[in-house]
């Protein structure tokens, strides 16, 4: 038996006249009662009395009725999910991100926008280490990653770039220059304790035009792990801007890089050759999506 067969069966028992249900069906009546027998023989069963006059529902036929309705039912629900799947409209997307992505509310800017217009996608997001993310989303464990650049990324990856950011300096609050405003040369960082972030890009460009090497005591992980650090007086870290904005801490004093900016941006990376519609769909949102411009200032 097939769908077309319960369909048929349906639109006799709504109209309870050969005509009138071959009509809505564009067949013809006889067609029609040779489907309907053959319902019959497959079940077993008569589901319908039928009389010159009139045509009605028997007991089997009422129970068939509701079953098939269900059966039709689920089917176009089926249907449209599929086709909604196929449209990237329902499924899930893994997403992965670091810390510091999340501090800059791009993170929250893309899902926020994305559930608004697709709330038949579940979004899982998590935070992974800075280092293994990229590998993450190159093999297919993460469908889009949210990282700081710069740094490496495996070839087959694409980036687009959500947040334009500058590096600063975190000092504890007993440190000499704790008290000063101006810009900090970084030649007079050289020989310092350097609490280093995950994204370590902004403590090697500062060592580089201080003209020194880093001396590297602490590598916490987290943001708020080295903002810890650097509140205990463990040392001094290099750190993206928008953290002095939104987190705060005793004991912490930030204070600008001298020269030339140090930039750090937060970036979407994901698959060159994705195929999944609901991934590829919020991947169509991210890269419309211009990026956000921190001004340098005093950063």
């Amino acid at each position: 038996m097939e769908l077309r067969h319960l369909r048929y069966f349906v639109t006799l028992a709504e109209e309870l006249h050969f005509a009138r249900a071959a009509e809505r069906l564009n067949i013809a009546p006889p067609t029609l009662t040779v489907q309907i027998q053959e319902i019959e023989r497959t079940l077993s069963a008569r589901l319908f009395l039928r009389t010159k006059r009139s045509v009605t529902l028997t007991p089997a036929g009422e129970i068939f009725l509701a079953e098939a309705r269900n059966v039709l039912e689920q089917y176009a629900r089926a249907e449209s999910a599929g086709r909604r799947a196929g449209r990237g409209e329902i499924g899930r997307v893994e997403i992965g991100y670091v810390g510091s992505a999340a501090y800059a509310g791009v993170l929250q800017d893309q899902t926020s926008r994305f559930r608004l217009s697709w709330p038949g996608v579940h979004l899982d997001a998590r935070e992974f280490p800075m280092d293994e993310l990229p590998g993450l989303v190159a093999d297919g464990h993460v469908d889009i990653g949210f990282v700081r650049l710069p740094m490496a990324l495996p070839r087959e990856l694409k980036v687009h770039v959500l947040l334009r950011d500058y590096f600063c300096l975190a000092l504890p609050g007993g440190h000499p220059e704790a008290g000063e405003t101006r810009p900090l040369r970084p030649a007079l960082l050289a020989g310092e304790a350097l609490i280093a972030p995950e994204q370590q890009a902004g403590t090697y460009e500062v060592a580089r035009r201080g003209r020194f090497a880093p001396r590297i005591v602490s590598s916490p992980g987290s943001l708020l792990a080295v903002l810890t650090q650097v509140s205990l007086g463990t040392g001094i870290s290099v750190i993206p801007g928008i953290v002095r904005d939104i987190m705060h801490m005793p004991n912490v004093v930030f204070r600008p890089v001298a020269g030339e900016p140090i930039p750090s941006e937060v970036a979407a990376v994901f698959r060159a050759t994705e195929s999944a519609p609901t991934v590829k769909t919020l991947i169509r949102q991210i890269v419309q999506s211009p990026a956000i411009e921190l001004d340098a200032g005093d950063r």
